[in-house]
């Protein structure tokens, strides 16, 4: 499943974020700023294939984002695990943003884990 993106709901997130790597896109169809993102999205999981990448439409899923304390979209969630490792979540967050906050994290999470 890793190099493409996989769509999650409130059943199956669990199981997909029990994975080794997995960051999440929490998104809304009507956050401006979430569609914008949705290409560099994809090409973020085609460029890692040691990441897989999950998208969770957030109003299809309110009480997850609850319990997963997502107060804004859109949000990155990256989980190790099946633990909430690190999150990004900002309204002006822009590819590049994304692209350095994983590069940065992914490089913090193997250098802590090896």
């Amino acid at each position: 499943m890793t190099g493409q993106v996989v769509e999650a709901t409130r059943e199956t997130f669990h199981d997909l974020v029990a994975a080794p790597l997995v960051l999440v896109d929490v998104w809304g169809p009507a956050c401006q700023p979430c569609l914008a993102l949705m290409p560099a999205v994809e090409r973020l999981a085609a460029s890692r294939p040691q990441l897989m990448v999950v998208k969770l439409e957030a109003p299809k899923a309110r009480r997850l984002c609850i319990e997963l304390r997502v107060m804004g979209l859109p949000a990155f969630l990256l989980f190790r695990e099946g633990k909430e490792a690190a999150r990004l979540a900002a309204a002006d967050l822009d590819a590049a943003t994304l692209e350095r906050w994983l590069d940065e994290t992914l490089d913090e999470l193997t250098k802590g884990g090896e």
